[in-house]
């Protein structure tokens, strides 16, 4: 069985560890993140600090750009767009990771506390009882303030999260 998180299409062309799971994995990724890949793309502020990984995860954002940019994925993800919080059919990568791209609608449930990417990534864990991958401290800290009834994993435990997990029922969060 795959396991499913929720995360930001940027992290996954950011953090190559996340391209050889050691178990089959679905990324539910909202549309709005995928947007965002041009911006990061094309834009001039850096990605990342050092230059040489600046330009090695740009070609890689490029790359899952011509991914999602494929005529089937596209197919896929134009049909899951026509009604809010439609998920599409998988996008396959390889044999061990799927792409799900949803629609997800901000509908301002946190926006006091999280933009509105944040607030996406949010509401589709909750809707869909997906565990969050994130690499931003602070985004971890305020979701735990807000008590958002959400399971979020640091990207640095990602093998932890493939491997064990901890079930929404130890986490106090609804069933698993």
């Amino acid at each position: 069985m795959r396991r499913r998180f929720v995360i930001e299409a940027v992290m996954v062309a950011t953090y190559g560890h996340l391209l050889v799971p050691s178990r089959p994995i679905d990324y539910v990724v909202p549309y709005s993140t995928i947007l965002e890949l041009y911006d990061m793309r094309d834009g001039s502020d850096p990605v990342m600090d050092n230059a040489d990984d600046d330009a090695h995860v740009r070609g890689k954002i490029s790359e899952l750009i011509a991914f999602f940019e494929d005529p089937l994925n596209r197919k896929k993800i134009e049909k899951a767009m026509q009604m809010p919080w439609r998920e599409s059919s998988p996008l396959l990568l390889s044999d061990e990771i799927q792409f799900t791209v949803v629609h997800a609608v901000d509908n301002a449930s946190y926006g006091e506390f999280f933009d509105p990417i944040e607030t996406e990534l949010l509401l589709t864990g909750s809707k869909l009882n997906v565990p969050l991958l994130s690499d931003q401290f602070e985004f971890q800290d305020r979701l735990i303030e807000a008590e958002v009834p959400v399971q979020v994993y640091d990207i640095e435990d990602f093998e932890f999260a493939v491997e064990e997990g901890i079930s929404t029922v130890d986490a106090g969060l609804r069933g698993e």
